[in-house]
């Protein structure tokens, strides 16, 4: 909870050292000029964080479903396209050719067909008449049957010669971004050749990390949540700079990783600049509670010892020593959680001039962060 305060720990060690020193020359009682900054109350939101993994939620790996020459690649690389955008065109010759067969073919059932139907007629008539025979009846209607069988059959090849022509012209099914081609005109492209490109969707993403199960129920119970999947996430990329969108959990899975002890958590979160690419790590900060008024002063202000943590405020022109509880930071500031009301004239420089008592005058400075 006080990991902040290694480094504070080392920069007081130094500035007890060299107070010392100074305040041997202080002998004429002369103020020390010092820097303040009033301790701030603000509303702040408890949060813990997480490293996640951006994921696009749609994700297509574009292959060819026919064998054929390629001869055009359609697209260019990295682009952003919209669903039904032709990507690659595969040489049509061959089936088309198909195609036409397959229609020649169907035209030759159907008029199969025509003469079983009127072969029947004819024996049915005959029959009646009693100029025909019981079998010669039943010889034409077994081939009228199988004649409409033919059709039945040419029609499927028929349409199985038009679905693989349209094949040959392969489309996004997923508005995305688009990456590299694998393969260039001119080549053989068939099913077994792999991945040509890959489609992923921009807005909105998915973020997922994993999370203790303990922990996403009490963040949701401290944050007055009536389940988890209403908590808000914000992220950070890896160099520390903050993402201008924030999400919701969406998703979480329904079994405990046995080695971590975690569960997968995700959420979905905006995406209208392509800020966030899939597969790109962050850190993810899930907001566990609702927002606290909390003091918060720049970390240069506290200093350390055998009795723990303080910091010097400026009471009637001198210095008096407060002893604070700190907590987490929130940028180059330290939340107090104790020991501060808020408003307190905070000394954030010329701390080794300055002792408990001393005469100071203070100068206001602008800490960073603030504004």
């Amino acid at each position: 909870m006080r990991k902040w305060a290694l480094a504070a720990v080392s920069a007081a060690v130094v500035v007890c050292g060299l107070s010392v020193q100074a305040n041997a020359q202080q002998a004429g009682g002369e103020a020390v000029p010092v820097g303040v900054v009033k301790a701030e109350l603000r509303s702040i939101n408890p949060s813990a964080d997480y490293v996640g993994r951006i994921d696009a939620i749609n994700k297509v790996e574009v292959r060819a479903r026919v064998k054929g020459f390629l001869d055009e690649v359609l697209f260019t690389e990295g682009d952003t396209i919209k669903a039904g955008t032709a990507l690659y065109q595969i040489e049509q010759g061959l089936f088309q050719a198909d195609v036409e067969s397959a229609q020649g073919a169907l035209d030759k059932a159907k008029a199969s067909l025509t003469l079983a139907q009127l072969q029947r007629q004819r024996a049915e008539d005959l029959l009646s008449r009693a100029s025909g025979t019981v079998v010669a009846r039943d010889q034409a209607i077994a081939e009228e049957l199988s004649a409409k069988g033919g059709v039945l059959s040419a029609e499927a090849n028929l349409s199985t010669a038009r679905i693989n022509l349209g094949y040959t012209r392969i489309t996004s099914p997923i508005d995305g971004k688009i990456g590299k081609t694998a393969i260039t005109k001119g080549n053989v492209v068939a099913p077994d050749s792999g991945v040509l490109t890959t489609i992923v969707s921009q807005d909105p993403m998915y973020v997922s990390f994993p999370i203790s199960q303990r922990a996403l129920t009490e963040a949701a119970e401290k944050g007055g949540k009536r389940s988890a999947d209403e908590l808000t996430v914000t992220l950070k990329f890896s160099d520390g700079s903050s993402y201008d969108q924030s999400g919701k959990l969406n998703f979480i899975d329904v079994s405990v990783n046995r080695s971590t002890d975690t569960v997968l958590a995700r959420a979905t979160i905006p995406n209208p600049k392509g800020a966030l690419i899939d597969g790109q790590f962050v850190r993810v900060t899930l907001q566990t509670t609702a927002p606290e008024e909390k003091v918060l002063v720049p970390q240069s202000a506290l200093i350390a010892d055998q009795q723990g943590t303080y910091v010097f405020v400026v009471e009637d022109g001198k210095a008096a020593v407060r002893r604070v509880v700190p907590n987490a930071s929130v940028g180059a500031d330290i939340i107090i959680e104790s020991g501060l009301k808020g408003g307190e004239l905070v000394i954030v420089e010329g701390l080794q001039g300055v002792r408990a008592g001393t005469a100071v005058r203070a100068t206001p400075v602008q800490p960073v962060g603030r504004s």
